[in-house]
């Protein structure tokens, strides 16, 4: 079974939390904390894998999670990073948000890989927290919730060259006149539902090719197989437009089949009508084909596109058309490979100014929603029950900006503050002088070990 369009659900692991913990020693007495930081949950990665030809797989099944991180224990003793999930994809699928719409990426390249969703970061343990005024931390971090969102994924074939043509033009017996593939083969309109594939060696060079089904007027439109099958030319370096000499059942004009297709690739994609192109008469043993076969080559020379005369049926002319699709093939590669290498590369950023954005909505005559995915995480893994924890999260908040931001923005005190769901209200008389750890970067924690041992289970100890 071919398919090639699915929609599932990936959510990355959960963090997991810190811990507040003392160290309690016979004869250590005061030994201050040291509770360890939870672990981070596993990202939910798709991989190209050449191997795979459809999204089948995804088909039944459409929920995936990655497994969340291990909470943080005693005597500084931190919890294992969650797995990462690694699904296998074809070649030539497109990823993207189900809901907007936004490309998320596009896997072309074997082994390739694309982070769909982020697991959550684990929370740190009280050892983080102390400072010259703070000897004793009462609190640790909660872990970050998973990243979950549902995407689309489609895909595209990854051949070097297509047939592309009115049905029953004789295109899977082409393809199966110039490679190993046995498509489905007769006499009626639509044999072809699905696109199939051949490798072809040609002289010195070999390439991909790819059967299409059956295009007709208003394909674009969705009529017929329509864009279901449109897509799977899009990557095509080069189009191999089959036409009937003989004008098949309807007897059809050949030119007009050729001028149709054109204006349905053109429609589809911008720029895929203007693709390098050949076109290949088939069905020239026929009787009474001369006239018809003068017209299309009278049209190709005009435009400057090679034309054949070829039948799949008897192999005439189908081992010029092979060596003259090699060679174009191989030539595309090369200008193709030369642009890819003068392409400048992106700059790497450590830090995306993304995290820092804070965005202030007023949403009444005294209340304000604020967001910002670095301070909606920081109340996010705030324990909310605990004074302690909640006056170094207004102190943190101040220092990120949040305040100024709201002041700006015609906050007074005891207006109504929200942030990642929890409400706050806004207060501007805030100490300042207490050192309050990392805003702008979260660091990386320390582990156990890099198999993410953690020591023994926790057998719920209150470790205070």
């Amino acid at each position: 079974m071919f398919v090639d369009e699915a929609t599932i659900f990936v959510k990355g692991g959960d963090g997991g939390a810190g811990v507040t913990s003392f160290r309690r020693e016979k004869h250590v007495p005061k030994g201050g904390p040291d509770g360890g930081d939870g672990g981070h949950g596993g990202d939910v990665i798709l991989q190209a894998d050449g191997s795979v030809s459809s999204l089948l797989d995804y088909h039944y099944k459409r929920h995936y999670k990655a497994q969340r991180g291990q909470h943080g224990k005693g005597a500084v003793r931190h919890g294992a990073n969650g797995d990462e999930l690694v699904l296998a994809v074809p070649l030539g699928t497109v990823v993207r948000d189900a809901e907007t719409g936004e490309l998320i990426g596009d896997l072309i390249v074997h082994g390739e890989r694309l982070v769909v969703a982020q697991g959550g970061r684990g929370g740190r343990g009280n050892i983080h927290f102390v400072t010259p005024t703070r000897r004793a931390p009462a609190f640790s971090e909660l872990g970050e919730p998973a990243q979950g969102r549902w995407i689309s994924l489609e895909m595209k074939l990854m051949a070097d060259a297509a047939l592309v043509g009115m049905p029953s033009v004789g295109k899977s017996s082409l393809i199966a006149r110039m490679s190993a593939a046995r498509p489905k083969i007769a006499d009626y309109p639509f044999t072809t539902l699905t696109p199939n594939l051949g490798v072809v060696r040609a002289g010195e060079h070999s390439f991909v090719i790819a059967d299409v089904p059956g295009l007709i007027e208003g394909a674009s439109e969705g009529k017929g197989l329509g864009h279901a099958f449109l897509r799977h030319i899009e990557r095509t370096a080069l189009i191999v437009h089959v036409v009937d000499l003989t004008g098949g059942y309807e007897q059809r004009a050949p030119l007009d089949d050729i001028k149709v297709i054109d204006e349905e690739l053109s429609a589809h994609a911008e720029g895929l009508a203007d693709r390098p192109r050949i076109i290949a008469g088939n069905k020239a043993d026929m009787p009474g084909t001369e006239a018809a076969s003068v017209d299309v080559r009278t049209y190709a020379e005009e435009l400057g596109i090679p034309y054949f005369e070829v039948s799949a049926v008897t192999g005439e002319g189908v081992d010029q058309l092979v060596l003259a699709i090699g060679e174009r093939v191989h030539e595309l590669r090369l200008a193709a490979a030369k642009a890819e290498a003068a392409k400048p590369r992106g700059v790497y950023r450590a830090r995306p100014e993304a995290e820092r954005r804070i965005d202030i909505e007023r949403t009444g005559a005294h209340s304000f929603t604020v967001r910002g995915k670095g301070v909606e995480r920081m109340v996010i893994m705030t324990e909310k029950d605990n004074e302690e924890a909640l006056a170094y999260l207004q102190k943190r908040l101040v220092k990120a900006g949040v305040e100024d931001a709201l002041v700006q923005a015609g906050a007074r005190d005891g207006d109504e503050i929200e942030i990642a769901g929890v409400t706050f209200e806004f207060s501007s008389a805030l100490a300042e002088d207490e050192e309050v750890g990392y805003i702008e970067d979260e660091p990386e924690f320390a582990r156990a070990d890099e198999h993410g041992e953690s020591g023994p289970e926790d057998d719920g100890t209150d470790w205070q």
